[in-house]
């Protein structure tokens, strides 16, 4: 699993002019899915995520995670974070997952991160447009 990990403001992602998932503070998650991944990982980072220290304390310093600070996560299928450029000029995604086992996976990890938190999402394998207010901006990326 591949993850761009955005600590925001405020987001949302529509699909055919509807507005189908929206938070306030929290994370906005891009999330690819490759053929060799297991529950085990969409586990193991559903836990990073929400444990990572990214936010702000009272000093300014990265101390807190999304629990700490009662946050909420809008989570994206984004099957193009396993885009290969290498070669030519138009990307490769031979190493994006099958849509069946992506879906699979990517709604494990999703069911993983709502034990814990309020998570949105868009709608897999739609054509999404995301709206959001970078905070920082902190952008980090997370693989498995």
């Amino acid at each position: 699993m591949r993850i761009v990990l955005q600590r925001s403001k405020e987001a949302s992602v529509t699909v055919d002019g509807q507005i189908v998932g929206a938070i306030d503070k929290g994370l906005v998650l891009l999330v690819g899915v490759t053929h060799e991944d297991t529950a085990e990982a969409a586990r193991f980072l559903a836990d990073k995520v929400v444990n990572l220290r990214i936010f702000e304390d009272e000093d300014g310093k990265m101390n807190h995670s999304l629990l700490d600070v009662g946050g909420s996560i809008l989570s994206i299928s984004q099957f193009t974070l396993y885009g290969d450029c290498r070669k030519g000029r138009r990307p490769n995604f031979m190493d994006a997952a099958r849509p069946d086992h992506a879906t699979e996976i990517y709604e494990l990890f999703n069911e993983e991160l709502r034990k814990h938190v309020n998570v949105e999402t868009g709608i897999f394998g739609a054509m999404m447009d995301v709206q959001l207010v970078n905070d920082g901006p902190v952008t980090l990326i997370l693989d498995k």
